[in-house]
């Protein structure tokens, strides 16, 4: 299956497909729908996505605009997001209800993941200081220095890759209203180079205070991800936590099982894994009955070479 779709709902709002030039199709009203905004280079070359912008700035009423899904600006492999980012930083003024912004919404059809060109997109959160959700889809050229933001509370980052100076960036960052934080980390192929390490502040907890969910997916190193989760202070916090779509074996969750009580969790989402039925009955048995709903569905993908065996995270290229 693919893990890399474009996005049907941001904030609450159903996402809704911004009309191409002369569609003559009625419009939402502002605040009732996620605006998507994107070109179709390959099979409509005739507006660019600034054109796009100009014309939805012209058209809806900005000061009710909650929700805005970017997906394809143009060539993704060719030019970065900070156009886009500029775009926003300039319409602050006018987009005064804005709550959620998403950037890189393109499906496998339109671009690898790998293929997306990302920037500096921290100035977005700068210029919206209400904002409260903000996810990026793609790992390629993405920075995210440290940033103080008072009522972000939702963070999501899709990566077949996702540098450790982003992951660093984030843990160092003052999100006191943080609830919801979803990283995809990726392989080292494809720029996916953060290490445990570079998790540890953020495990250690008391750096996002209301933080009630942590996925750390999509990665080559789950099993030491999952080792470390096993004694981190954060856990205790948590309602929820997502070690899903990487290379997760019998070692990862033996770790798991080994560490502290999980039991107060409501949700342990370890699907796309690698985990053997024996181990998979051992962390239901450790979790159900005390009302975790766990999540081991999926097997991962792997092939075997000259007695080695090969495992794959659910996203990379």
């Amino acid at each position: 299956m693919s893990y890399v779709e474009h996005l049907q709902e941001l904030h609450g709002l159903p996402a809704f497909d911004f009309p191409k030039p002369g569609a003559g199709q009625e419009l939402p009203e502002a605040g009732a729908v996620a605006w998507r905004l994107a070109i179709a280079p390959y099979e409509d070359p005739s507006e660019d996505f600034g054109a796009l912008w100009d014309r939805f700035i012209d058209s809806v009423d900005l000061v009710g605009v909650r929700a805005i899904v970017v997906g394809q600006w143009d060539e993704p492999y060719e030019n970065d997001s900070s156009g886009i980012v500029q775009r926003l930083v300039d319409a602050r003024d006018r987009l005064t209800s804005l709550r959620a912004v998403f950037i890189g919404d393109l499906e496998m059809e339109e671009a690898e993941i790998s293929w997306i060109e990302q920037s500096d997109v921290t100035p977005v959160l700068d210029a919206y200081p209400l904002l409260e959700e903000f996810g990026i889809r793609g790992g390629t050229g993405l920075r995210f220095p440290a940033v103080r933001h008072k009522h972000l509370r939702r963070l999501r980052f899709e990566a077949g890759g996702l540098p450790g100076e982003v992951v660093r960036g984030v843990a160092a960052s003052e999100l006191p209203a943080l609830e919801y934080l979803d990283m995809w980390l990726g392989v080292e192929g494809y720029g996916g180079d953060a290490t445990v390490a570079d998790l540890a502040p953020l495990l250690a907890g008391g750096r996002f205070p209301a933080l009630r969910h942590l996925g750390l997916r999509n990665s080559e190193i789950q099993d030491e991800i999952a080792a470390a989760v096993a004694g981190a202070p954060v856990v205790a916090q948590l309602k929820s936590l997502d070690l899903s779509l990487g290379v997760l074996t019998d070692e990862g969750v033996t770790a798991l099982l080994g560490g502290q009580p999980l039991t107060h969790l409501t949700r342990l989402d370890l699907h796309h894994n690698f985990v053997t039925e024996p181990v998979t009955q051992r962390i239901r048995a450790a979790l159900e009955p005390s009302g975790v709903e766990v999540d081991l569905s999926e097997p991962g993908d792997s092939w075997e070479d000259d007695g080695v065996v090969h495992r794959f995270t659910a996203v990379a290229e």
